[in-house]
């Protein structure tokens, strides 16, 4: 039987880069096409270009990956069950649980490429690639925030009023600091600047106040004044201008250290729009696990001999894999809302499918 695992395999891993490779070949060109005009713009070389497309294809190979593994389970065993070499195999004695081996064993192979790319390399490629689009394809954004509450260290609170993210500028700048749940120092500002030159904030038109009396008793004792007031002076926070971005699509410069870091400050700052990157953490870990939900539910979609041959099967695996990316898609819009949780809208695609599966597994001849 190993030599049937093996050829098996073979047969997966063969068809599934071979298909990869020729999809990211023809997104390649057609992306190349559109934004030929744009090169030739901003006079990029033939080498700067072919760095971006080095970070554009382990990104585009990422996004279509499970996709292609289900395509290419129903292409396999489609032909394997056109050519009766499934049937032989049940006849000798092979039970169809053990049929299934070799297709796990590189649905195993694929997902752990798959989880190292998506966790750590393709997220590091995707910073540059993003940050190429920016300066060539798209005028940098900028925001103007309004409202913004964040806590900067524990118990220390920022507010500003609007913040331009254009010339790093914030307006009506209000920091508090407390002390047992009692507020005791109150740093007020008309705008806040970031310096460049020495990487610190600088606060214009600034007063400062101590506020609990406690802590004044403290203060005055020491030789310090209960209100105190400036033009200018230089402050140290535990932000920078990047804090104040857009948030969307973030994430997917971050690696799963860094997604998991990035939650825990959000957290912290007690800032909106945390779900978005608990769902994209969370996903990072299920997709490995959809690969062999797809792996086995496209086994039992061709498993069985069809007159029409593999294209029916080849159509069937299309229409079940746009409904999972459908699905996934509704999923994850849910949890960015709020409506569901992020951990259960990352797994609920896989477990909504594997039920599915197993009932095909159950009921559906083969």
């Amino acid at each position: 039987m190993k030599l049937l695992d093996a050829y098996i395999l073979k047969k997966i891993l063969s068809t599934f880069f071979f298909v990869l490779l020729i999809l990211v070949a023809i997104i390649v060109v057609i992306d190349l096409t559109e934004k030929v005009d744009k090169f030739t713009q901003n006079n990029l070389s033939t080498i700067t270009v072919l760095g971006y497309y080095l970070d554009f294809v382990p990104w585009i190979a990422g996004l279509i990956s499970p996709i292609i593994v289900f395509i290419a389970i129903v292409y396999v065993t489609g032909r394997l069950a056109a050519h009766t070499e499934i049937i032989a195999m049940l006849s000798s004695g092979i039970s169809f649980p053990r049929f299934l081996l070799p297709y796990f064993i590189g649905a195993l192979i694929i997902a752990c490429i798959t989880f190292v790319l998506n966790g750590w390399v393709i997220p590091k490629s995707n910073k540059t690639r993003l940050d190429f689009e920016l300066t060539y394809f798209k005028n940098r954004p900028y925001y103007d925030r309004s409202n913004i509450h964040m806590q900067v260290e524990p118990n220390v609170f920022m507010f500003i009023q609007n913040y331009n993210t254009q010339n790093n500028i914030g307006y009506q700048f209000t920091l508090e600091r407390f002390q047992d749940n009692r507020l005791v120092e109150k740093l007020t500002a008309d705008n806040i600047t970031w310096d460049t030159t020495k990487n610190t904030w600088n606060v214009k038109s600034w007063r400062r106040k101590f506020v609990d009396s406690v802590f004044m008793v403290r203060s005055t004792a020491a030789g310090a004044k209960l209100e105190t007031s400036g033009k200018e002076m230089d402050t140290l926070l535990n932000i920078r201008p990047v804090d104040f971005e857009n948030e969307e699509g973030k994430y997917d410069g971050m690696t799963i250290p860094e997604l998991t870091e990035h939650i825990k400050k959000l957290r912290f700052r007690g800032a909106t729009g945390v779900e978005t990157y608990e769902v994209e953490r969370h996903i990072r870990f299920a997709a490995p696990f959809t690969i062999f939900v797809l792996v086995f539910m496209g086994v039992l979609v061709s498993a069985r001999k069809s007159r029409g041959g593999t294209g029916f099967q080849i159509v069937m695996g299309f229409i079940l894999a746009f409904v999972f990316l459908i699905f996934f898609l509704l999923t994850r819009t849910f949890a960015e809302t709020g409506a569901l949780p992020p951990l259960l809208a990352a797994w609920m695609p896989n477990i909504t499918f594997a039920v599915i599966a197993a009932f095909m597994y159950r009921y559906v001849p083969r």
